[in-house]
Parts: structure tokens; C-alpha cells; sequence
């Protein structure tokens, strides 16, 4: 590599061409020897004749972000805005530099229109680099993140049935439980396994964002009556009571007894999150023309007024060391999938209330 051949010096004048090699230095740098460290003076600009130069950033543990090979300049930023070096600079192998001290420099583009415009070029070829390098590491780092909310979403999800399996099968091994005792235990069991299976099921379609439900005609008042005597067994061990404010309506619906039961297992079992022992959840139905309005109050602290806008959004979270939302996420596409809406909402001297709307029968 020569002066000549160097992207920024390839059109200039000839009288350019003799006034660079006035000024310019060749100088040497044995494999890992520094050409300069973060926070030194910038002394000069750098063009690399033959070899290579690895810039990185740190000082006890360094992060390489970019190589460059012969012909390609470094240095240049310190000298232009007159700050120390930002990054560090050293050969990855015997290397070989072109070295223009920052005052012949300086004065040397003044003095060429045709070096400051090739300067000014290449300067925004290694910014739209650097951009690019950026958004790619915001990318990697959101998308690290958002498989790690992922992952604790799930396993949150399946600490509730995975307890209750726990407990179950306990009682189930005493081998003075009454035959009748043993069925119960049994049955509990195996719903919690269908549960976990549901739910790794609903996980799947959702992050397919394909509908996975099967909704027809069925009896809405035995469904409800079914949930809350599952869940008023899944929370006694908290100390927490699921109250039954009205009679589930005996209205025609159609719905999926699986992916609904979803719905009021999530949004119990999230209430009970921020509840206390002695705590109390409100279950109500509120019939009105085309549709049912089902609420689900509990006696906490209410929505923070800071995740509200973004509770049903995957990944929201608020005042919880574990789970991430996406529950609630899934929560929204099923009562979507029913034709529904679901919302949440706080309210002087009461806690949290979230409610969904299920479609009557045509």
C-alpha cells in the first residue's frame, strides 16, 4: 500500500501528493504493541499501509469492535474535535502505519478542498459502520432480553400447577388416606398435568400468533361453578378467598372451556400476587344487551399508574420479583379470539378490577 493508493489521498493534485509526503511518517508496531490507548492526546491521524489494527474500547477487559486492514484511516475523530482518544488502537499483527501529526494535518486539509470532502467521506462511511454495528448489538441484546422475560414467563406460569402437583401428590402417598380421598387427589393431579399441558399449548399459539381456540355452544354457569371451586382450592393454601359475588348467568355462549378456564385461572392467580394473607378476590357477572361483563376485583394495592397504558403488552411487569405479563398477553388474544375485550382498571378505596366481555349466542 502506498500514499497514492489510499482511498482518501487517490484524487488529489500532484502538489497535494508532494505536500503529503512531506509530512508524513512511517512508523512500526510489533504484533499486540498499542498505537495508542484510550484518553491519550489525539496526536495525529492514522492510515494502516500494511497489516492490522483492532479498535476497542475498555481498559482492564477490552471489546474489540472494529479491524482495519491496509489503506483504511484511524485516529481522525480526536484530531477533528481536538478530545482524547475515545477508543483504543493496536496491531493484531507486525503492522505498518502512515502517521500525519495533527498540526500538519489540520493545516493540510485546510489547504485542500479535495482532501477536507475525501476526509468528510469517510468519516460518514465509518459513522453509518458504527450505526449499523450499534443497532445490530441493540437488537441481539433486546432480543437476549426478550428470550429471558420469555423463559421466566414460563416457568412463573408453571410454578402454580407444579406446587399443587407437589402437595397432591403428598396426600395422595399417605397411605391412611380413604379410597375417596385418593380418587380426589388423583384427579387433582391429573388436571394440573392437563393444565401445564394447556398452557405450554396456549405459550405456543401465541408466539405463532395463530388462534388456538375451539369455541361452541356449552353451559357457561357449570363452567364458571367449576373454575371457582378449582380455584378457591388452588388458593386456600394462601389464605386468600375467592368470593362469589352473583350467580353466574344462565345465559347462552358459546366458548372454549380450555383456553377461557385460562383466563380466570391467569387473572386469579395474578391478583393473588399482590395480596396478603386474609386477602379477598371478587368474582361478578354483569349481563347487559349482546353481551356478559365478567369482573375479577381483588383487595391489593391497585394498578401503579406507570404500567396501566402497558399492562396487557408482552413482557409488562410492576411490583413483582417474578413473571413478566405475557399472561396477561395471552389473556387479551383468547378473550379476543371469543369476540370479547378485556381491560383493567383501578379505583379509589377498591384494588385492581379487570374485566372481560364474552358475546351471548346469536
Amino acid at each position: 500500500m502506498t500514499l497514492e493508493t489510499i482511498p482518501l489521498f487517490r484524487h488529489l493534485s500532484g502538489e497535494d501528493m508532494q505536500t503529503l509526503r512531506r509530512i508524513v511518517q512511517e512508523r512500526q508496531f510489533a504484533s499486540g504493541q498499542d498505537v495508542f490507548c484510550e484518553g491519550a492526546d489525539g496526536d495525529g491521524v492514522y492510515f494502516v499501509k500494511d497489516g492490522l489494527v483492532e479498535i476497542s474500547a475498555g481498559t482492564s477487559v477490552r471489546r474489540v469492535f472494529s479491524r482495519l486492514g491496509p489503506g483504511e484511516i484511524f485516529g481522525e475523530m480526536a484530531v477533528i474535535d481536538q478530545r482524547p482518544r475515545s477508543a483504543n488502537a493496536s496491531a493484531a499483527q507486525a503492522t505498518v502505519v502512515f502517521f500525519l501529526p495533527r498540526a500538519e494535518m489540520l493545516e493540510f486539509i485546510q489547504n485542500s478542498p479535495a482532501a477536507s470532502f475525501a476526509l468528510l467521506q469517510q468519516i460518514s462511511l465509518r459513522l453509518r459502520d458504527f450505526n449499523r454495528l450499534h443497532l445490530r448489538e441493540v437488537l441481539e441484546a433486546e432480543r437476549l432480553a426478550a428470550v429471558g422475560n420469555f423463559a421466566r414467563s414460563i416457568v412463573h406460569d408453571l410454578k402454580n400447577p407444579l406446587g399443587i402437583i407437589g402437595l397432591t401428590a403428598e396426600i395422595y402417598a399417605n397411605p391412611a388416606l380413604p379410597p375417596n380421598a385418593r380418587t380426589q387427589a388423583k384427579n387433582r393431579i391429573c388436571r394440573q398435568v392437563q393444565r401445564i399441558n394447556d398452557l405450554v399449548t396456549d405459550i405456543l399459539a401465541f408466539t405463532e400468533g395463530r388462534r388456538n381456540t375451539s369455541i361452541r355452544p356449552g353451559d357457561f354457569r357449570a363452567f364458571v361453578l367449576e373454575q371457582v371451586a378449582e380455584l378457591q382450592a388452588d388458593i386456600a393454601a394462601k389464605q386468600i378467598r375467592l368470593v362469589l359475588e352473583n350467580e353466574p348467568p344462565a345465559e347462552s355462549l358459546s366458548f372454549d372451556p380450555r383456553t377461557l378456564g385460562r383466563v380466570f385461572q391467569n387473572l386469579v392467580h395474578n391478583a393473588t400476587d399482590f395480596l396478603d394473607e386474609n386477602g379477598t378476590i371478587f368474582l361478578r357477572f354483569k349481563p347487559s344487551p349482546g353481551e356478559i361483563l365478567v369482573e375479577i376485583e381483588d383487595t391489593g394495592p391497585g394498578i401503579a399508574p406507570e404500567i396501566a397504558g402497558q399492562l396487557f403488552q408482552p413482557f409488562a411487569t410492576h411490583g413483582k420479583s417474578h413473571g413478566t405479563g405475557l399472561g396477561l398477553s395471552i389473556c387479551k388474544k383468547i378473550i379476543e379470539d371469543h369476540g370479547g375485550t378485556i381491560s383493567a382498571r383501578s379505583e379509589p378505596g377498591h384494588g385492581a378490577i379487570f374485566g372481560f366481555t364474552l358475546p351471548l349466542a346469536k
